[in-house]
């Protein structure tokens, strides 16, 4: 698994800035100005995107940190699965119940007909 850089000025290297405008509330202002930012971060393929604050400039902040936070999470290694298998009490359960259905299903059984 490769580890990535989480650093600012390496991240502003590897990164394609995308603004755009942003949807929802906000009037005149909202409609024509392209505040919200959109970062495509190419060496993991993982997209981040900003648009809660006016200003592009704390967009673009935000949506850093989130990509920071995103990058260090992959970077953090993951704990090894250990198979577990079930205990003898609850294989013998197991058996013990389906015995059980097996006596239930036994006595549905028509023991004789009537024309016989």
């Amino acid at each position: 698994m490769p580890r990535y850089n989480t650093d600012i000025e390496s991240l502003v290297r590897e990164v394609e800035i995308h603004p755009f405008r942003g949807s929802g509330p906000g009037g005149q202002h909202r409609n024509k100005v392209e505040s919200a930012i959109r970062l495509f971060h190419k060496p993991s393929g993982i997209t981040v995107v900003a648009s809660d604050h006016k200003l592009q400039g704390k967009n673009r902040e935000l949506a850093f940190e989130r990509l920071q936070r995103k990058l260090t999470d992959l970077n953090r290694p993951r704990k090894r699965r250990v198979a577990t298998k079930p205990s003898h009490a609850a294989r013998a359960k197991r058996v013990e119940q389906k015995r059980l259905q097996s006596q239930k299903k036994a006595l549905r059984r028509r023991i004789g007909s009537a024309t016989d």
